[in-house]
């Protein structure tokens, strides 16, 4: 009477902002065959800021709680760049794990990390569309891990809703600006973003692997579900790790 179900291969969680309007999108677009992407969302308002942030940490948990409360969950993520860095990766999964305790819990911002290893990268460019007390945390965040920042340029802007529509043809010319030739890499910050659109694009353009928000997310989650395939089209990220 019952098989493995359409999702046999494993079933991701991700809890999301409130506001958040192009992740799941993308990861429908990223999900290979057999594998499910489940979605809830943590209150925050229109407004992302280090306050903002921290203070939606609270609602973490209960979000991961209603994502598959029969425990058949075996990833959930954080779909948020600037808000894992700024709440931490540690108290993220914490969060996450209260509401999901069956399943590996992690963050986009440690899925960034890992991306960067993956790919050999030490001196980081990064094009972000926060305000700059986001950026100055994104910084430190990033050289206490390890890596070097050779420049951090964002678009100044708070509300969630703006950075949803930010045009790809603009975001590439942005990038690039904010890239420089020292870099080993490019990362594009922000989930909001449409930036998967344009990755494989800028590597060509650029001469090196460029990296963005949620096709790192993707990458990782699958990962760690034991999901090995390899994904064309997005970027040497998916493709070749």
């Amino acid at each position: 009477m019952f098989d493995k179900g359409r999702h046999h291969r494993a079933k991701i969680g991700f809890v999301l902002l409130a506001t958040e309007q192009t992740i799941e999108d993308d990861m429908f677009l990223l999900r290979p065959d057999g594998v499910g992407v489940h979605f809830a969302r943590a209150w925050i308002g229109d407004s992302i800021t280090v306050d903002s942030l921290s203070r939606h940490a609270g609602d973490l948990a209960r979000a991961a709680s209603t994502l598959l409360p029969d425990g058949s969950l075996d990833v959930i993520c954080y779909g948020c760049t600037s808000g894992s860095l700024v709440i931490g990766e540690d108290r993220v999964a914490a969060e996450l794990n209260k509401g999901a305790p069956r399943a590996k819990a992690t963050s986009l911002i440690t899925a960034v990390l890992e991306a960067l290893r993956a790919v050999g990268a030490k001196r980081v460019a990064v094009a972000t569309p926060y305000l700059d007390e986001i950026n100055d945390q994104e910084v430190q965040y990033l050289k206490r891990a390890g890596f070097q920042v050779t420049q951090i340029q964002g678009l100044q802007l708070e509300k969630d809703s703006d950075m949803i529509r930010v045009s790809p043809k603009y975001l590439a010319e942005f990038a690039k600006e904010a890239d420089t030739p020292d870099s080993d890499a490019l990362f594009i910050s922000c989930g909001a973003l449409r930036s998967l659109e344009i990755a494989s694009q800028l590597e060509q353009e650029l001469g090196k692997p460029v990296i963005c928000s949620n096709q790192v997310m993707m990458w990782h989650v699958l990962r760690l579900a034991g999901i090995q395939d390899r994904i064309s089209g997005y970027g040497q990220l998916l493709r070749d790790h």
